[in-house]
């Protein structure tokens, strides 16, 4: 009995395809765009410790076209470490790679550069900043995983609510 060979879903029967290309990312690059670390009241805090610090994070994401194909996806970064005799230190940091993205729908390509893009960055941003708060005389600060889904629906609710907002006061 002999077997006839048949494409099966995926395969090509010569004739043309409806289905689009497939997305194709590559990293560009990625590297520190802003770092500030300061230890601002370093001689009162030795003398009078007080409390143990408050930490007050700070994450924002940021994406912006760079030339065709390639884009800006950066983490601003910031922490403050304080109680009440001052702040023990400020750690200020922007984090950004370059995105070469093709062949993307036009509706995923915001969600892409805001959340997974920032997710690849990431654990780069968080050795960072553990290098730089025990170079800068204190224990690491050991940052955990970040939901950047949930800050990109967060703000997505609250562009809705400014929208809305704005319709019924105009």
């Amino acid at each position: 009995m002999a077997t006839e060979d048949k494409p099966t879903n995926g395969g090509s029967d010569g004739g043309s395809s409806d289905s689009p290309p497939p997305v194709q990312v590559q990293i560009a690059g990625q590297y520190l765009k802003d770092l500030s670390f300061e230890n601002p009241n370093i001689g009162k805090l030795i003398k009078e410790p007080g409390d143990n610090p408050n930490l007050n994070l700070t994450i924002n994401v940021n994406a912006q076209a760079m030339g065709p194909d390639i884009y800006e996806s950066a983490i601003d970064f910031n922490a403050q470490a304080s109680n009440k005799n001052g702040v023990f230190y400020e750690l200020e940091l922007v984090y950004a790679g370059l995105f070469k993205v093709r062949n993307i729908p036009g509706q995923a390509l915001e969600p892409f550069l805001l959340i997974n893009c920032p997710s690849i960055l990431f654990p780069f941003l968080r050795r960072i900043v553990a290098d730089i708060s025990r170079e800068g005389g204190f224990p690491p600060l050991l940052l955990d995983p970040f939901d950047f889904a949930g800050l990109y629906v967060q703000r997505q609710k609250e562009l809705a609510a400014k929208n809305e907002k704005d319709q019924t006061t105009n």
